[in-house]
């Protein structure tokens, strides 16, 4: 149950003005953010109306000649400044994190990491999109192809990663030298505006980076419908990024969504067994499994099928609950209706003729959005679990006989984010890595991510890709000129 009780918080925080943040645009009220481990009131944030969004949009249609004609020299520069503090302020980032989202301290002080990674690297990386020249097939014909940004690009950022889903995409297009509008998520408003601080205490020009806190259907829907917005960038829910697709195509934006995932985690006789069951407690229970690449179903060959279970249920019984200061395992779910979808599949496998091995349940001794992490056995492919993404700790396991059965029914899925193999015969694994219908494939780990890699999914887990030299020419066009002297 919430209550209005004052969740605490360093004073150090207000008094360098990291929070609370008032917005920089038309308020339209506020709105109150709690720490999902207690219910406790973090903080009081002033929200924007469809006259902020369109202000912010008008700011940075206005920043963005200047901004895009500057050297990249110097907004690499700038860049790097943003990247020295937000390093700086690591700590302070990790403790709004924790207060608004519920992960783990040290969870959060390696999602701050992960945050400045991309934009150090996009600091680097806006130095290179160089001319191309091009063999010409005219006479007396000189041919160029250039790289030059969008425009202002709009990013929506979900609430798991709220420090890096920002960082990966604004330092990309900022980079690129477009501006941008940035809407976080209601759950998550803190970060995004602590991060707006350091980026104007880092140099950015007025305009160039703009937070809109406020209602998403309000906000994001005039950016969608604004066509001096030419570039969009969403991380959330495949329903979510379906409808901004359709919002979009009236002004023909350029669209990169990253979207949900359902990744299967299949595990072969003769792999590493030991270190499969490590590697399955990070794809599962990594984020309290509020993670788009977290593994959802796990495919066991029959082999190995019930030594795995009760090695992995044992691993997962040890797993540990806490609210995130106190660095347990496994910190609260975001809100309620991620626990209802939790108490909701768990429920239906079992229907089904699922054995649940360990968890199954709400935890009431830490409170009512704390789950515990839960391993189903013999899920059968018709319970909802093997067809949702769940975004919690229930882990599903079903057993496979065959490479090519395992294939189908890991594909047999409108997701096609990542997969996970675990494997150590090599014929097996190239077919399996060219078999499987995801955007990324990890074997024998979990950790794949990071700024220099392009993230992104086939199928309807997303367009386009994420971090990386692609992360940087999603926000470009390229313009071609054929030049005759004569």
């Amino acid at each position: 149950m919430l209550d209005d009780h004052q969740t605490p918080l360093p004073e150090r925080l207000t008094d360098q003005g990291l929070l609370p943040g008032a917005g920089d645009f038309p308020a339209d009220g506020r709105m109150a953010v709690r720490d999902p481990a207690t219910g406790g009131l973090t903080a009081q944030v002033a929200i924007s109306d469809a006259k902020g969004a369109r202000a912010a949009v008008d700011a940075a249609q206005a920043a963005f000649p200047a901004w895009s004609a500057m050297l990249p020299q110097h907004r690499a520069t700038i860049l790097h400044r943003w990247h020295a503090l937000i390093l700086e302020a690591r700590e302070d980032l990790a403790l709004i994190m924790v207060a608004e989202q519920g992960k783990p301290i040290s969870e959060a002080r390696g999602e701050i990491d992960y945050a400045a990674s991309f934009v150090a690297f996009y600091a680097e990386e806006a130095l290179r999109p160089n001319i191309e020249g091009v063999t010409s097939h005219l006479p007396d014909a000189e041919m160029e192809l250039w790289r030059e940004p969008v425009g202002v690009a709009a990013l929506i950022t979900p609430w798991n990663f709220p420090c890096a889903m920002i960082t990966r995409k604004a330092a990309a297009a900022l980079g690129a030298g477009c501006t941008v509008v940035i809407h976080p998520s209601a759950e998550t408003p803190l970060s995004a505006l602590a991060l707006a601080v350091l980026a104007s205490r880092a140099g950015f020009p007025d305009g160039v980076v703009n937070t809109v806190i406020g209602d998403a259907a309000t906000i994001v829907g005039v950016w969608t419908g604004d066509p001096r917005v030419r570039a969009l960038s969403f991380t959330g829910s495949t329903e979510v990024g379906r409808l901004l697709y359709r919002q979009s195509a009236d002004t023909v934006k350029r669209l990169v969504l990253e979207l949900g995932g359902h990744a299967p985690f299949i595990v072969f006789e003769g792999c590493d067994l030991d270190r499969a069951v490590a590697e399955a407690v990070k794809a599962k229970f990594a984020t309290s499994g509020q993670d788009c690449l977290g593994a959802n179903r796990f495919y066991i060959h029959r082999p190995v099928y019930d030594d795995f279970c009760a090695r992995f249920a044992a691993a997962v019984d040890k797993l540990t609950l806490a609210p995130g200061m106190q660095d347990g395992d496994l910190g609260p779910l975001i809100h309620d209706r991620a626990i209802a979808k939790q108490v909701a599949h768990v429920a239906d496998a079992v229907a089904q003729g699922a054995r649940i091995l360990t968890g199954g349940a709400v935890d009431g001794d830490q409170g009512p959005l704390f789950f515990q992490p839960t391993v189903l056995a013999d899920v059968p492919d018709s319970a909802a679990i093997m067809r949702e993404e769940t975004f919690g700790p229930v882990a599903a396991l079903s057993v496979f006989d065959t490479e090519d059965e395992v294939i189908s029914r890991a594909n047999a899925s409108e997701y096609g984010l990542v997969a996970y193999v675990h494997s150590l015969d090599p014929r097996r694994i190239y077919r399996l890595t060219r078999a499987l219908q995801y955007g990324m494939v990890a074997v024998n780990r979990t950790k794949v991510t990071g700024a220099p890699i392009p993230f992104g999914g086939m199928k309807q887990s997303g367009i386009g890709r994420e971090g990386a030299r692609q992360g940087l020419e999603a926000f470009t066009d390229i313009k071609y000129i054929c030049r005759d002297w004569a």
